[in-house]
């Protein structure tokens, strides 16, 4: 088989492997590998391809960056090159940034490539994906090289994009081809020629892949303050294919101390395989030799409560409105609207009445059934339930289920009794549901939570379910950290899910993981919940309620960054992560370092 046909002129003359890798759900992905020169490895790059290509098109890097001492990785992005042949119309925007994390994880594992000595060089569709991948899972990579990343993609057609989304709902999901010819992707001619004659250039792209590549970028580019990788941003000046502004915001926005920014003039799209791409590929090549001659770039967060983007973000949601104001009367239209539309719907009156981020919202969140006064009260019920952050949580307690089963079969394994503590559990559903679910049987769960209704709910759970034996729900404080240390038997299990996100201080939530980290003995395991991102944030602070007396809901929202420190300062390892298609709610797994 002749895998390199679109890059034969270009092929490098370092040696390479041809090697797979199982993503998360089991999916075989191609990549090319070329071993560092050197005797002393000094890092990786991983290649990322544009959209509708493959490795052997970005082969050409791995001679021209001229980095004999780094192994340089190159995938097939999933339904790409000869990672083709799966039920690619089945996949969204963000399997394919996890497959980013099943990569580095499998380069880590398998070749012993510290994430931390790891850097990514992308373009187009490739970089938009590890721009995501930076700002979800806040990966501990030592650089990121984005050239022309695809944050938003020119469509020609008049209302083009609201068409797909339109056809997409009615229709399901289905392919589109690309309209792009190749002389608009570069001015050199061998490349145009090789992409012409490349039967592994995949030319359609699923509609759901499209329109989430674009939720996302609108999503990354408002947030890059959460991104503190060192970045350099190559953009190229007569971009036929996607917009610069974006790009331009994006950097602006971006949250890294080092961050570059190079407008190539007379640049096309496919930047790094431009006729005159040695400009390009010498800045990359600085940028990236300077980020490993210095130690990692790692700014800490843990303060961020006090000085970060989003305390700034929670000041500004929480500064009253004037009912004079057209924004303040159309928030108090809102509000108005959501009291009478509590008349009816079931669960708009049981946030009215016990706080929309309660123990007792989860869990008919959770429950997934309309109810109310009436057929329209129901369907009002409908449409509630469907909310996007609802829709999240529920999300997130399927990832909540899968870490905690997974982290008790690690245990049974190990040959390590299984006892778990839920420090803020509501009502408890969810471990329950786990307990249910898993190969693993737990010898003692304990489920904890501050409020008397949640923690008499639910001991009638663990009854209705005849748990009694070795499940028990008790009263306590979650940010007690001597209560949580004192707990006997040691758990060897953690978990708070949906707590910390309501509490903005760190302070707070430090002394609650410092007493987890007192609980849970060296190689045990900790799940924990983050919210890095909502798009509903300011409907939710103007307009609905917290448990706390009726308040205003306003959230500070963590970056998925600065939990992991939280987290990581109390000794623990993140090793496993899980996020929503939205990019809202991650559910993570960290390991009890030892002392």
């Amino acid at each position: 088989m002749n895998l390199n046909i679109a890059a034969s002129t270009l092929a490098p003359s370092r040696a390479c492997l041809e090697r797979r890798f199982a993503a998360h759900d089991r999916t075989q992905l191609f990549f090319r590998h070329w071993p560092a020169a050197s005797e002393k490895p000094r890092g990786a790059l991983l290649l990322f391809h544009r959209g509708h290509e493959h490795s052997g098109r970005v082969a050409h890097l791995v001679d021209e960056l001229d980095m004999p001492d780094f192994a340089f990785y190159a995938w097939d992005q999933r339904g790409h090159g000869l990672s083709r042949g799966q039920a690619e119309t089945t996949q969204i925007f963000a399997d394919r940034v996890r497959d980013i994390d099943d990569f580095t994880r499998f380069i880590a594992q398998e070749d012993g490539v510290a994430i931390e000595d790891m850097a990514i060089v992308a373009q187009s569709v490739g970089a938009a994906l590890a721009a995501a991948f930076a700002h979800d899972y806040a990966p501990r990579l030592r650089a990121l090289c984005l050239a022309a990343p695809a944050f938003d993609i020119k469509l020609y057609v008049p209302f083009a994009r609201p068409a797909l989304a339109l056809m997409h709902r009615l229709r399901g999901d289905f392919l589109v081809n690309s309209y792009v010819k190749p002389r608009f992707l570069t001015h050199d001619e061998s490349r145009i020629v090789s992409y012409e004659a490349d039967p592994l250039i995949t030319r359609p792209i699923p509609v759901k892949m499209l329109l989430g590549l674009y939720e996302a970028g609108e999503r990354v580019v408002r947030d890059a303050a959460a991104i503190t990788i060192p970045t350099q941003l190559l953009v190229s000046g007569a971009d036929w294919v996607v917009r610069q502004a974006p790009q331009h915001e994006f950097f602006v926005n971006l949250g890294a101390r080092t961050k570059e920014r190079h407008v190539l003039e007379g640049f096309f799209h496919d930047t790094l395989g431009e006729k005159n791409r040695a400009e390009a590929v010498a800045k990359a090549r600085s940028f990236l030799l300077a980020r490993f001659d210095e130690p990692r770039e790692e700014a800490s967060l843990l303060d961020a409560d006090v000085t970060g983007f989003t305390r700034r973000e929670a000041d500004a949601l929480a500064t009253p409105l004037s009912i004079a104001s057209l924004k303040g009367a159309y928030w108090a239209m809102t509000r108005a609207s959501l009291r009478l539309g509590a008349l009816l719907s079931g669960g708009l009156e049981a946030g009215r009445r016990t706080g929309f981020d309660s123990g007792s919202m989860l869990d008919y969140v959770y429950r997934d059934t309309p109810q109310g006064f009436s057929g329209l009260g129901r369907l009002i019920d409908r449409l509630y339930l469907d909310a996007i952050g609802w829709r999240g949580i529920r999300v997130r307690k399927q990832n909540v289920e899968e870490l905690l089963a997974l982290a008790m079969r690690r245990l049974a394994d190990a040959g390590t009794p299984v006892r778990v503590m839920d420090v803020a559990a509501g009502y408890g559903r969810y471990v329950l549901d786990a307990l249910a679910r898993s190969e693993a049987s737990p010898e003692r769960v304990l489920l904890r939570d501050f409020s008397d209704v949640n923690v008499a709910a639910g001991r009638a759970l663990i009854a209705e379910r005849g748990l009694a034996e070795r499940a028990s729900f008790v009263k306590g404080d979650a940010f007690d950290a001597d209560s949580l240390a004192a707990v006997e038997p040691k758990p060897t299990l953690g978990v708070v899910s949906g707590l910390y996100e309501l509490f903005p201080d760190n302070a707070r939530v430090r002394r609650s993981l410092s007493g987890l980290a007192r609980a849970i003995p060296p190689g045990g395991y900790l799940v924990y919940t983050c919210q890095p991102w909502h798009p509903q944030l300011e409907l939710i602070a103007r307009a609905l309620t917290s448990h706390r007396e009726g308040q205003a809901w306003v959230m500070r929202r963590r970056t998925q960054n600065e939990m992991d420190q939280l987290v990581a300062e109390a000794g623990f390892d993140k090793i496993e992560q899980r996020i929503d298609e939205w990019g809202i709610f991650t559910v993570a797994l960290a390991r009890r370092r030892e002392a």
